[in-house]
């Protein structure tokens, strides 16, 4: 028998969401489940895949000015050429062809620039220098499109990003370091780090050694100083002695190009004839320097010359340059100034005079056959000077009483000639010290003694003498002390420890006994100076195996066996005018 069978109702899922309104329909089911997944970035959100960059080779030649605007002009740091080479071949691979037209190097270099002075590096930017190579290694994995982008990492910059950057992702604009209103942009001085500063002079005097000083070679063609890649020896190459003349000859050479006397006029071309007149004058002023090799066909011409003064084969006095050597006839010659020159073989000098050529001879170069020989005929001289001397604001600038008169800047500001900092670098500072440092109402004087020999009784009793003409009244109130006392050697009349009766090691060391018992009747000079010893050729230890003869340049300073009393007058002194439990160089404490 057939029953009626019940429709089933159906079973409401437990999701159900009502319709807010009967216009609406109720969804059907069964409901899709509730999404749980992040949403994706729209695809403006969304990083664009590094673009690929078709490395190039870039010469240094071409990238040169580029990076001279940014390292030089505006950051102050100098590129020798082997930095030029590696952010010339850094730049090809990573920026390809559109480093200039894109504007893809001068961000790079930009960044490069920052980084390096980031890390403390110095004015000169080496190119094998380890910090230059780990700074390029860095960008190298921050590099996409041949531009510098951020890492992923949140930072202060990326914390909110709002505008799409140069790789696609959404950043906002960077912050200049420039536009910072830091210590430096708001001009406010750090009265902490000047309270702080030593007041004691000698706490900013330091003696660097030869050994020290880093070596320059001048650079001709890129008119800067390199620091020289060959090591020191005491068998160098012969080629060295060359290079030796010709480095005197170019540094002196471009110190002249920057004298006024020898830059042309900076007249407009288009002058009235009245104005022609008095250019003609202007330009006649204007000296210039001629080649001895330009001499060759130009009889009875007036020249200005600039040569090394020789002695030739045939005993000949001679003037040499880079180009040639010519015979010099100084019988009508007249020395500038006349009451004070002297001239030596070996001098570098400035000769004005006519060329005359023999007039059984052509005009060669002395027969060997290029540049460089010696040039046939004399040079009639009519007067002979040394090259003009320069001030040192002139070459390293960096002070107040900077000719303001000067046509160009200073020449090496930012050259570190001694290792311890430019001029334009650390100079301003160094002014404001000394000025706060030193009374410019007196005299600071540095005292030097020469050819001291200890083993000669008369030498001791010169030297208290010259000590206490230099030791202020104790009843002064405001004393001024030498800023330093530099004793020179020769320390003994007789080559030490050369074998000799009375020059043994025993006997040398006394005498430097006799020096600190000296020193210890003067302990508050000693105490408010800087005392430097200098040794000569008769001192320790080159004397031993050279017996008095010269020796090779530089030397190292005297042994501490020798000279450990010193050392110790002179802690003794500091120990009993400032005190042991005191700093040293704290005044009136």
């Amino acid at each position: 028998m057939a029953t009626a069978r019940r429709p089933e109702k159906p079973s409401v899922p437990s999701d159900l969401i009502p319709s807010s309104s009967p216009a609406f329909g109720t969804p059907v089911h069964p409901i899709n489940p509730r999404r749980t997944a992040p949403i994706k970035a729209p695809p403006a959100l969304k990083p664009a895949a590094k673009s690929t960059v078709l490395p190039i080779l870039l010469p240094p030649a071409t990238l040169r000015p580029l990076a001279f605007r940014t390292f030089t002009k505006k950051h102050n740091l100098t590129l020798t050429s082997s930095a030029l080479q590696a952010l010339a071949t850094f730049i090809g691979k990573h920026c390809g062809s559109g480093w200039r037209e894109e504007g893809l190097a001068e961000k790079v270099l930009e960044e490069i620039a920052k980084s390096w002075k980031k890390c403390g590096g110095q004015v000169i930017v080496e190119g094998d220098n380890e910090t230059l190579k780990g700074i390029l290694k860095t960008l190298e994995g921050s590099m996409s499109g041949g531009r510098v982008v951020q890492g992923s990492s949140l930072g202060r910059q990326s914390s909110f990003n709002f505008g799409p950057d140069i790789s696609g992702q959404m950043t906002r604009p960077s912050i200049d370091s420039n536009t910072s209103f830091g210590m430096s942009n708001l001009q406010v001085e750090d009265k902490e780090e000047e309270e702080e500063v030593s007041k004691d002079p000698r706490d900013w005097i330091k003696v660097i050694g030869a050994f020290e000083q880093p070596k320059l070679i001048y650079n001709f063609t890129q008119k800067h100083f390199e620091k020289s890649a060959t090591k020191p020896s005491l068998f160098p190459n012969p080629s060295h002695k060359t290079e030796l003349f010709r480095q005197r000859y170019h540094i002196v050479h471009q110190r002249i190009l920057r004298n006024e006397t020898f830059q042309a006029p900076t007249f407009s071309t288009a002058r009235s004839s009245t104005l022609n007149r008095t250019g003609s004058i202007a330009t006649s002023q204007m000296n210039s320097i001629t080649p001895i090799a330009n001499l060759l066909g130009r009889t009875g011409s007036t020249h200005l010359l600039l040569g090394m003064l020789t002695v030739s084969a045939t005993g000949a006095l001679s003037l040499s340059d880079l180009t040639g050597t010519i015979t010099l006839d100084i019988q009508h010659a007249r020395p500038i100034p006349e009451n004070g020159a002297y001239f030596a073989p070996g001098m570098i000098v400035i000769v004005e005079g006519s060329y005359e050529e023999d007039s059984g001879t052509t005009s060669t170069l002395g027969g060997n056959g290029g540049i460089g020989g010696t040039i046939g005929g004399k040079f009639l001289a009519f007067s002979v000077g040394h090259p003009p001397c320069e001030r040192r604001t002139a070459t390293l600038g960096g002070a107040e009483e900077v000719d303001k008169n000067s046509l160009a800047g200073p020449a090496f500001g930012w050259t570190d000639f001694l290792g311890v900092g430019s001029q334009r670098a650390t100079g301003t500072r160094m002014n404001k010290i000394a000025a706060k440092l030193l009374d410019p109402d007196h005299a600071h004087n540095v005292v030097i003694a020469s050819d001291l020999h200890l083993d000669v009784p008369s030498t001791l009793s010169a030297l208290r003498t010259l000590l206490r003409t230099y030791t202020p009244d104790p009843t002064d109130a405001h004393p001024v002390y030498p800023l330093a006392i530099i004793l020179m050697g020769n320390f003994s009349s007789k080559a030490s420890l050369a074998g000799v009766p009375g020059t043994s090691s025993i006997e040398y060391k006394e005498h430097f006994d006799a020096l600190a018992s000296v020193l210890a009747d003067f302990q508050p000079l000693i105490a408010h100076t800087t005392l430097v010893l200098v040794p000569g050729d008769n001192d320790a230890w080159p004397s031993a195996f050279s017996a008095g003869a010269a020796t090779p340049l530089p030397r190292k300073q005297i042994p501490t066996m020798f000279t450990s009393r010193i050392r110790k007058v002179v802690a003794e002194a500091n120990r009993e005018i400032w005190g042991a439990g005191k700093a040293k160089g704290k005044e009136g404490e």
